[in-house]
């Protein structure tokens, strides 16, 4: 029996300048945090030295460690707009995927790590200089703050600038916490309190990092999008007038702002060129009902034989 079979690839990209503008904006607002906060850094380490203070110099090598999760996520961005490559043919979008991993990642371990640190000083509690505590608090407060706000926009549409956000959230929080604590410790002498905040501000920062650190996986692991239906996508397609039936769908995302569909079409016998019709409908309903940014088709007279085509 002979196989006739036509194939058909379509790509459609869009929103490009868009995504390119924002880019470049958070690229912009990343570079000016990143010398903000090396400036702090280096006025707690001179304060710290003038003044003797350890809990100073401490806070200027915390807030170092954040700056260089910073410059991940600024070289990331860098990296994810270089032009695609024979070798790299999606180009490198996911740099800022994987940047977005290892700052979630690392967040939480360093929330898990403060966590048990804070348990520890529950069972046994320290004495703690209220005073010293209360002014590099209010100091790291003022940085963080201004970090956090400033990276808050981006962070709704890039889990890049998201990772990082959360970097200078959980820092701004902590050093509220912190505030609370020195006024507690200073005027009611009640130690437990700065344990009993830090558990409570790192179980918040964890969920929230999380989410960041399942959402990059889950990009990095191609899944589907969490808000794609693929049932319904499915029947749509099947409504169009001439396909007789869809399979080997696979619907993942490169970044989170573009999603790629590939699937195999099936059509009555006849020419590539009448087929325009069905895969310009096809096309249509996946970039307006269903978010697609990037499609590839391939049109077949018969079913695909499951041997040569499965994934």
């Amino acid at each position: 029996m002979s196989t006739h079979n036509h194939h058909d690839s379509h790509e459609h990209e869009h929103g490009h300048n868009h995504h390119h503008h924002v880019s470049s904006m958070n690229k912009g607002r990343l570079f000016a945090v990143i010398i903000f906060n090396l400036i702090i850094s280096f006025a707690e380490v001179v304060g710290g030295v003038i003044s003797g203070s350890l809990s100073l110099i401490s806070d200027a090598i915390h807030n170092l460690s954040d700056t260089a999760s910073l410059i991940l996520s600024y070289i990331s961005i860098k990296i994810s707009e270089k032009p695609k490559s024979k070798t790299k043919t999606y180009g490198y979008k996911r740099a800022n995927i994987l940047s977005a991993f290892i700052n979630s990642a690392s967040l939480i371990g360093i929330s898990i790590f403060l966590v048990v640190e804070a348990i520890r000083k529950f069972i046994t509690p320290q004495h703690i200089n209220g005073n010293t505590v209360i002014i590099v608090a209010i100091v790291g407060l003022l940085g963080n703050s201004f970090s956090a706000l400033f990276l808050k926009q981006g962070s709704k549409n890039s889990i890049n600038i998201k990772s990082s956000y959360l970097h200078m959230l959980s820092d701004a929080l902590s050093s509220v916490a912190v505030i609370i604590a020195g006024i507690v410790i200073k005027y009611f002498t009640i130690y437990w309190i700065d344990p009993v905040l830090t558990i409570f501000i790192n179980v918040v920062i964890l969920k929230s990092s999380y989410g960041v650190l399942k959402e990059s996986i889950d990009i990095l692991m191609q899944g589907t999008p969490i808000d794609t239906n693929m049932e319904a996508m499915e029947k749509d397609l099947l409504n169009i007038e001439g396909i007789k039936g869809v399979h080997h769908i696979h619907v993942w995302r490169l970044d989170e702002n573009n999603n790629v569909f590939e699937g195999h079409i099936q059509v009555q016998d006849m020419l590539i060129s009448e087929s325009k019709t069905i895969s310009d409908r096809v096309q249509h309903i996946l970039m307006e009902h269903f978010n697609i940014t990037h499609i590839v088709i391939q049109f077949e007279s018969i079913n695909c034989n499951e041997d040569n085509c499965r994934i």
